[in-house]
């Protein structure tokens, strides 16, 4: 194996330019993410850490490691994931198990969803996604002529997903596991199964997601909020409802960097999950359009990427991971504007945190690389 990722690194990249306004994007997404999280974060560092700069601190560190892994992944050739990708597999299903072996999985919110690996902390799932998405770039460019008939691989597969999903679930995480599912299927469809199949996939997956979401009933508290977030608005609709105050104050223009109310402990996880809230409030109606169209330019110069790149597994690696933070950046701020039942899910490189900075900014480098092999 060691042979053929060395063969793979030294192969020469093609003579197309690696994408600069994706980079640019990114860049920006982070640079503006930064500020936000310091004028969202430094009262709550204040009276939890007794330093205002705490989370901002913190965040400088992982933005450190995120610029180096980018780098480092833009700079390997992207045939090499090819060759991890069994590898990469494995290792999701055995970071997943640690999860449930006590002094490895750290509980918070009622899950399991942290690893403690030597002294550093991370959230398994983010790194899982990425792992599948390239095993199925590799495993589905392998064999998509056997898919058209649903042959083995299909089937293969959709056990590989569904798998990861089922040890998702258990720590509990419905949506993750939701989205596992999701991304699989899609990843299916662009490797070219009929799009009848889809649909089958389609009707046997909702009953099945939506019994599984009845079966918990903070779940369905959790739906409920969401149908009617002021039947309760002092607790499970309190986060929603200070949200929608935050996007009406900030009216078109918002009330200027740092001048907002709701991160003076009205909106909880202002830094992390409900970050778009602040940036309504603060920049108002302008901010938000701004930060979607940023993303909307990230997303297409992804699946560009992937439209361009010659090779099949490059395609499906490109597009999959485009995937990825698309269903992010959606799930997030769809959730955070009430418009779907809330997820808990970071909005990839504007809100705090380590494990989905870094992971977001890796594909982000392996789309750059892949862009750099693209015909013109």
């Amino acid at each position: 194996m060691l042979s053929k990722i060395f063969k793979k690194m030294r192969s020469r990249p093609a003579a197309a330019k690696t994408d600069i306004l994706l980079l640019g994007v990114t860049l920006a997404l982070i640079t503006f993410g930064t500020v936000m999280i310091y004028s969202s974060s430094s009262l709550l560092a204040l009276d939890k850490f007794k330093d205002g700069e705490f989370f901002i601190k913190k965040q400088f560190y992982f933005l450190i490691l995120g610029m180096i892994v980018m780098t480092l992944a833009s700079k390997i050739n992207y045939s090499v994931w090819s060759v991890l990708a069994y590898p990469a597999l494995v290792t999701s299903c055995i970071l997943l198990a640690l999860l449930f072996i006590p002094g490895f999985g750290v509980r918070a919110g009622g899950a399991t969803r942290w690893l403690k690996l030597g002294g550093v902390t991370f959230q398994v799932v983010e790194v899982v996604k990425v792992g599948l998405v390239i095993f199925l770039a590799h495993y589905l460019s392998e064999h998509w002529k056997k898919l058209e008939n649903l042959g083995a691989p299909f089937f293969i597969s959709l056990a590989a997903a569904g798998l990861l999903a089922a040890m998702i679930y258990l720590q509990p995480d419905y949506g993750s596991a939701t989205l596992v599912v999701v991304i699989t299927i899609l990843m299916l469809f662009l490797a070219g199964i009929k799009i009848k199949y889809v649909v089958i996939m389609g009707i046997i997956f909702l009953p099945v997601m939506a019994g599984l979401l009845l079966l918990k009933g903070y779940r369905v508290e959790r739906l409920m909020t969401f149908l009617d977030p002021w039947r309760d608005p002092l607790k499970s609709g309190f986060q929603i409802i200070q949200s929608f105050i935050s996007f009406g104050s900030g009216g078109a223009t918002g009330v200027g960097l740092g001048g907002g109310m709701q991160k003076l402990f009205y909106l909880p996880e202002a830094h992390t999950d409900f970050i778009l809230a602040i940036i309504a409030e603060e920049s108002g109606l302008i901010g938000v359009i701004m930060v979607i169209a940023l993303y909307a330019i990230l997303i297409y110069r992804g699946l560009a990427i992937a439209y361009r790149v010659d090779d099949f597994f490059g395609y499906l690696l490109a597009a999959g991971l485009t995937l990825l933070l698309a269903f992010g950046v959606a799930i997030n701020i769809l959730g955070v504007m009430g418009i779907i039942p809330l997820k808990g899910m970071a909005l990839p490189f504007l809100s705090y945190g380590g494990t989905s900075l870094i992971v977001s900014m890796a594909a982000v480098g392996i789309l750059l690389n892949v862009s750099s092999h693209c015909r013109r």
